[in-house]
């Protein structure tokens, strides 16, 4: 049976991986454009059956964003497109959100349960679209799933890890590798896996869902696997704590670039559970973390 799909954000990191990945299995997917969204034109979801909102303000890591702007994007847009997807006959509605409408630092493990308390306007404005879709009344026959991705990467991604690997690749030392701390990640291809399957499927029910690879990671098991990558032997230092940290407070005094709150943010643990969606899923997710990463890698080599 074919499926008609719509999608939002095509051009993006995730977007852009979405429909080769969609593509690759028969599933073709209509684009729907930024200048078609501005119209907030209804017929554009006529003749969809699912709704793929990928579109959106991402986390600005500078700070320079406009916080209007992210409620703006993440908020009134995604409210918009869910009135019309609601008003249409398109059955299912797939909502791209963040793990960081939940919690911007995790103390043990998150959960789909724990009380929202987001730090930023980037995961104040998808808490609100979040709140926004659950309130509504479901029509019969219509699903939604709000996906809370933790970090992802994959080909052609720019964030931090390619940050990380440009330092392993010109042979810099990780100096923080006294501190063990473990995060979770999400490759963009078990990402596409899940999409997939809400996409084909008819018997997962409509919730938030966070979506992570199984297993989390320290950064020194990172550093260990971009250095492996580039057949390079892993440059670790553990550098006492205490002395680290005594430089960061030099740095907060001074506004130099490493101050206490950026030391956190390296060195913080920020692990998600994807065990309800793998319960509804019933099946493993196409790779392990370290297979995940591993890809990744090479595709920064090129």
């Amino acid at each position: 049976m074919m499926i008609n799909i719509s999608l939002t954000g095509g051009n993006g990191f995730v977007g852009k991986n979405l429909i080769s990945y969609l593509k690759e299995r028969a599933l073709h997917t209509n684009l729907i454009s930024r200048e078609q969204l501005g119209d907030a034109n209804i017929e554009l979801y006529k003749d969809c059956d699912v709704l793929v909102h990928l579109a959106g303000k991402a986390h600005d890591l500078k700070k320079s964003a406009n916080s209007e702007e992210y409620f703006k994007v993440n908020f009134e847009l995604t409210k918009n497109i869910y009135d019309s997807f609601l008003r249409s006959k398109a059955k299912k509605f797939i909502f791209i959100s963040s793990v960081k409408a939940s919690a911007d630092s995790v103390e043990g493990i998150l959960y789909e349960d724990n009380n929202p308390n987001p730090q930023t306007d980037y995961g104040k404005s998808k808490l609100l679209a979040e709140e926004y879709i659950k309130r509504q009344e479901l029509p019969v026959g219509k699903s939604y799933y709000i996906l809370r991705p933790c970090m992802i990467h994959g080909p052609g991604n720019k964030g931090n890890l390619n940050l990380l690997y440009t330092f392993v690749k010109k042979g810099i030392p990780y100096p923080l590798a006294a501190f063990q701390n473990k995060r979770s990640f999400l490759s963009i291809e078990n990402l596409c896996f899940v999409i997939k399957e809400l996409i084909v499927r008819d018997d997962i029910p409509s919730d938030v869902y966070h979506v992570a690879d199984d297993e989390p990671l320290s950064t020194n098991e990172v550093v260990t696997i971009l250095a492996d990558s580039l057949n390079f032997k892993p440059r670790l230092w553990p550098i006492s704590k205490k002395v680290i940290s005594f430089f960061a407070k030099v740095g907060d005094r001074l506004t130099l670039p490493l101050n206490t709150e950026r030391l956190h943010k390296l060195t913080e643990s920020y692990i998600i559970s994807n065990t309800k969606l793998k319960k509804h899923l019933g099946k493993e997710l196409p790779l392990n973390s370290r297979e995940g990463l591993r890809i990744t890698a090479q595709h920064f080599k090129h």
